[in-house]
């Protein structure tokens, strides 16, 4: 093959392998438990399966609607008014899409223009800075205050100003398992009241919440609401995060700014899954009941953890659940990780990944989406540490 003429300037320069690609990598090839990457190793509902096969039988395998089935919208739209308080028109205000990391670019690529400002949290969700950064925009990073991991509101204050465009939200949060409280979403009002901020909420693990926690969607607050993108994901409530359909739910206005981007990214999303979701979206015992099955999951990993030499605070609400090494090693999150797998067999994700520059925090994120032999099993290796 023919070299290309001449170096290429990448619009991404900083961007590498995905660690959560890195990492994987290496537990297959020293055969570890796979703890890192953010997927389930049990299988989703059978009904649910069944569902889209039926679909496919009826016949129902060429393209959808470019915003999305309206079944599907439908039911998405009576979801959000009967948790949240909220409606949506799934005629103007709701659109299904590939994942939730494409209703993210979808969003971002939207509203933000050259020198836009974009208010992050750190540690952040890998797929927000790109998507800003190939919009011509520009992060503003504030950290979260460990242990608990919240927003320093006064810090926000601080950094808004005429250019910030947007706010971006994410709670339960990945991958340090924290949730925002009424006294945030009344700050963060307080903070964006007389303004054009518009604010993007990641909400995926909206129903993996614990400890009588309750969510709180922007959806519940008008004045939030009224300029948000809301983002979910049926990947991680429905334990098919391989099938890639999100959705997000937005104003009018916005959506119509949404879907003008939408509609040349991808144009529309399968059509026999959205089909079988919908169907399955009538069983309102699963998302329900998803906190508890997860907080299940959650004790039981942190309980067989006590007396290791690991340190934790039992995460509130997501997948996940991170670790402290600091009584073990001052070794750095990313070489200590890769020796985990290595000598150890337990694949995990260091923190420092999801900062804008190196930090030493001494933490690693597992993730307990797992059987429970899995979990059992990689709780025995750690214990022994």
């Amino acid at each position: 093959m023919p070299e290309f003429p001449g170096p290429i300037s990448s619009k991404l320069p900083r961007a590498g392998t995905s660690i959560f690609a890195v990492m994987s990598k290496l537990a297959v090839e020293h055969n570890a438990i796979n703890l890192s990457q953010g997927f389930p190793d049990f299988e989703c509902p059978r009904e649910l399966v069944s569902a889209v096969n039926s679909a496919m039988k009826a016949g129902n395998n060429q393209y959808a609607p470019m915003p999305g089935v309206m079944k599907l919208r439908e039911m998405i739209a009576e979801k959000t008014e009967e948790l949240y308080g909220a409606k949506y028109n799934p005629e103007t205000e709701i659109t299904v899409t590939a994942g939730a990391t494409q209703a993210i670019y979808t969003a971002i690529s939207a509203v933000i223009r050259e020198d836009d400002e974009v208010i992050i949290f750190e540690p952040a969700y890998d797929c927000y800075e790109p998507a800003i950064e190939l919009n011509g925009g520009k992060a503003i990073y504030l950290q979260l205050k460990a242990p608990g991991y919240n927003i320093d509101w006064n810090e926000v204050k601080k950094v808004v100003n005429h250019r910030t465009r947007m706010i971006i939200i994410n709670s339960p949060h990945n991958p340090c398992g924290s949730v925002l409280k009424v006294e945030d979403m009344k700050q963060l009002e307080k903070i964006t009241k007389n303004t054009e901020i518009i604010i993007l909420s990641d909400e995926v693990y909206e129903h993996i919440i614990f400890d009588g926690n309750i969510h709180e969607s922007m959806a519940k607050y008008p004045n939030l609401a009224n300029r948000s993108f809301i983002i979910s994901s049926f990947g991680k409530t429905f334990h098919t995060t391989g099938w890639k359909v999100g959705y997000c739910v937005a104003p009018k206005e916005l959506m119509v700014e949404f879907r003008k981007v939408h509609q040349f990214m991808v144009f529309c999303v399968s059509t026999p899954m959205q089909f079988g979701i919908a169907e399955f979206l009538k069983n309102k015992n699963h998302y329900q009941e998803l906190g508890a099955f997860y907080q299940a999951k959650r004790d039981k990993f942190v309980k067989l953890l006590k007396g290791s030499r690991f340190s934790f605070v039992p995460s509130a609400g997501t997948y996940f659940q991170l670790l402290g090494y600091e009584k073990i090693t001052n070794e750095k999150d990313t070489d200590y990780a890769i020796r985990l797998v290595k000598e150890s067999g337990v694949a995990s994700i260091p923190i420092s990944v999801f900062y804008h520059k190196p930090v030493h925090d001494n933490v690693l994120r597992f993730c307990f989406a797992k059987k429970d032999e899995t979990i059992e099993k990689a709780a025995e290796i750690l214990r022994k540490i």
